[in-house]
């Protein structure tokens, strides 16, 4: 297994960020793809991998980490196809089949915030925790619940971005969701955030009062979260977290909302409990990715 080579492919709603790496996890090539149609975006990955069989040689096995909603049941004849997503253009497209064709091997699949947790929970602020789950703020809003180091899952994946959570004060914003409006994502996610107050969240001064908001909505994730799960810590992530001081006012409102009612020994600190990412390199998504495929050789093995 020494020399065998794996590939490993974040597919967000942006961007496919592709690569291949060695059995001990070396990035030996990468490439950036803006995500397009799904024809064209699927030709650009094809090319790429043509490049690096005729260099590198034939890939072993693949891991996605994948925009969703997915079909994540293995025993589903549409396992690893997208759902009725907002992704333009997109809904119903075969992610799993379409890169088993191109990288001509086996592929595993899972969401892009499951495999992000994962990569907490084996290399970053994660690691020795029995439940993690991760949090990611950017295009949308997603969660994966890490359990015993594996994505805690079924036939199906949390979608708990789109949750109902109570509205901050004055905020009067219709929602941005496509399904649901004034979700948790119609209300906190990046194109919410522009169409409220007409700026991007990266535009925004420090002292704006959207990050007041921002730290009411995250924190009301985090607390049902809290009740709901009892994870030992919540990673929250995403380029709408980039703001310096947002995960410190989602702590302080997050202590504010749960009263210290029936907190835990992790969630009674919210200065270790809610905290930003730390696996960091090559990215989480890719990170994930690759630890899809070793668990699922370790599984074939084991079985």
């Amino acid at each position: 297994m020494s020399n065998d080579l794996f590939a490993a492919i974040e597919a967000g709603g942006t961007k496919f960020l592709c690569a291949v790496a060695s059995a001990d996890g070396r990035v030996l090539a990468q490439e950036r793809i803006a995500t397009s149609a799904p024809d064209e975006t699927f030709a650009a990955v094809a090319a790429f991998y043509d490049r690096q069989r005729e260099m590198l040689g034939p890939i072993l096995i693949g891991g996605v980490a994948s925009f969703g909603p997915l079909d994540l049941d293995r025993g589903s004849p549409k396992y690893g196809r997208l759902t009725s997503t907002p992704k333009p253009g997109w809904s119903g497209v075969d992610v799993r089949g379409r890169i088993a064709s191109v990288v001509r091997a086996p592929v595993v699949i899972d969401t892009d915030v499951n495999c992000a947790g994962l990569a907490e929970a084996r290399y970053g602020a994660g690691q020795g925790l029995d439940r993690l789950c991760y949090v990611t703020v950017g295009t949308g809003i997603g969660v994966g619940v890490i359990e015993q180091g594996r994505p805690m899952g079924g036939v199906g994946h949390s979608e708990a971005g789109h949750i109902r959570v109570s509205r901050a004060s004055g905020d009067d914003f219709a929602g941005s969701c496509p399904f649901h409006a004034d979700c948790l994502e119609g209300l906190a996610c990046g194109p919410a955030i522009a169409e409220r107050w007409g700026q991007s969240a990266e535009e925004l001064g420090e002292g704006h009062p959207a990050w007041a908001m921002q730290a009411h909505y995250l924190a009301s994730l985090c607390v049902n979260l809290t009740y709901l799960l009892r994870p030992e810590r919540i990673v929250v992530g995403g380029g709408v977290m980039a703001h310096p001081a947002l995960h410190d006012a989602v702590r302080v409102r997050f202590a504010e909302l749960s009263a210290n009612y029936a907190l835990d020994r992790c969630s009674a600190n919210p200065t270790t409990f809610i905290c930003p990412p730390a696996a960091q390199e090559p990215s989480a998504g890719l990170l994930g990715a690759l630890a899809l495929t070793r668990d699922f050789i370790a599984d074939s093995h084991c079985g």
